[in-house]
């Protein structure tokens, strides 16, 4: 099956959307992330008491680059709410268990769980709410929760299993391959390029796209891993709270 747009439909769209998605298809895929990614940013420049505002930004941006092009993405497939749910726990514990793993392991003075050596700087632990109000410290913890478990899941499952998965496969013609077809390529890329957006996790980050890729060539569905995923990053959030181990925050 193919994600052609579905033409009969244009005319109820804005003008610009179909246009955009009818020359580059892959902008449909890439969109919501990238807008995701770039209102990231917003949290290095606002002061911190606007702290909340960031994080809603880019959760109602991502959220709304998603529908904008919501006609376009095929069919995203069942939920499998059993598989989802165990898997989502399972790779959130395994993300806790293999970071405290590699923190363990040294080679001379460098940690394998320490942040990937490309990016400068080290893991911060700290308690992330000191010197801010009380209001101010509620607010993000229930925002970043919301923004983890509903936005995140969405733009990127939409872009790394059901666009970069494809991609690598045929970058020119990724609309053509079908969801799930798998490739050593783009198996093994996808998991090695998941270290540049998880710096301070990279090694785990590794074992979760794996998860995450094995998951999706099994069941061929988005919806399920945008389910998968949202339960991983809601029981690592409250592992975090219940534990105070700020380091995964």
């Amino acid at each position: 099956m193919h994600d052609e747009p579905n033409l009969s439909r244009d005319a109820s769209r804005p003008a610009w959307v179909v246009r955009l998605a009818a020359a580059r298809p892959d902008i449909v895929w890439v969109a919501p992330f990238m807008g995701y990614l770039l209102l990231l940013g917003l949290q290095d420049l606002l002061p911190r008491e606007y702290m909340p505002v960031a994080i809603a930004l880019r959760g109602v941006g991502g959220l709304w680059l998603f529908w904008i092009f919501r006609h376009y993405f095929m069919p995203l497939g069942k939920a499998h709410w059993p598989i989802a749910l165990f898997a989502g726990v399972l790779v959130a514990a395994g993300w806790v268990a293999g970071q405290h793993w590699l923190n363990g392991i040294h080679l001379g003075e460098k940690s394998l769980g320490g942040r990937l050596f490309l990016f400068p700087g080290m893991p911060d632990d700290e308690y992330p709410f000191a010197d801010i109000s009380a209001l101010s410290c509620y607010s993000q913890i229930v925002l970043r929760i919301t923004v983890a478990v509903i936005t995140v899941p969405i733009v990127e499952e939409i872009f790394w299993r059901g666009f970069m998965l494809r991609a690598l496969i045929s970058w020119d013609r990724f609309e053509h391959v079908p969801l799930g077809r798998f490739t050593w390529f783009s198996f093994l890329g996808t998991a090695l390029l998941s270290m540049f957006q998880h710096p301070d996790n990279w090694g785990v980050s590794i074992f979760c796209w794996f998860a995450y890729n094995g998951l999706f060539y099994w069941t061929k569905s988005l919806r399920c891993l945008m389910i998968t995923h949202g339960v991983t990053n809601l029981a690592l959030y409250l592992y975090v709270l219940a534990a105070e181990d700020w380091l995964f925050w």
